[in-house]
């Protein structure tokens, strides 16, 4: 389990860098109205990333938690697929930011694969939630936890700062 976390972990480093970078710094995508999709998918997909690091730090689904966690896997796929989409409908990406999210994607199947062969032996147990102490690595990802609700935070408010949606004021 401590390599399928140290590859979320990474993950969670490549996603740091491309809303530092990418989002923050190039784009500037919460001082953009033309944003306010992009950031509510953004602050969405933090919510689920922020699940994900602080639980599978110090936790371990078994039974039907482990589907509750496919469940989650599966909702920051259908969140990460519309972003491309907004994305390609609001703003011409970087070359850089195209290749981080391709890599990121690749990194996110790795995890997948990684986690897989556990979620298919723990769903065959009872159900509940089993205490694990990855050391430091469990340390590591609260901080990312937080890091990644803070930064959801920030999209939902920025988002909002915008005022009313244009689909909203055209009725």
């Amino acid at each position: 389990m401590t390599r399928a976390l140290v590859v979320l972990l990474v993950l969670g480093i490549m996603g740091a860098f491309d809303t530092l970078v990418f989002h923050e710094w190039k784009a500037r995508l919460p001082i953009q109205p033309s944003s306010r999709v992009e950031l509510a998918l953004h602050a969405a997909r933090d919510a689920v990333y922020s699940v994900l690091f602080g639980t599978l730090a110090w936790l371990e689904p078994r039974g039907a938690f482990v589907a509750l966690f496919v469940v989650l896997f599966l909702v920051e796929i259908v969140i990460t697929l519309s972003d491309f989409v907004v994305e390609d409908r609001t703003r011409r990406l970087p070359a850089g930011e195209r290749i981080t999210h391709a890599l990121m994607g690749i990194v996110y199947g790795i995890l997948l694969a990684s986690l897989a062969p556990f979620f298919l032996v723990w769903f065959a147990e009872p159900a509940g939630l089993v205490h694990a102490d990855h050391g430091l690595l469990s340390w590591v990802l609260s901080a990312f936890a937080v890091g990644v609700a803070a930064s959801g935070v920030r999209d939902v408010v920025a988002a909002l700062s915008f005022g009313p949606s244009l689909e909203k004021s055209a009725s």
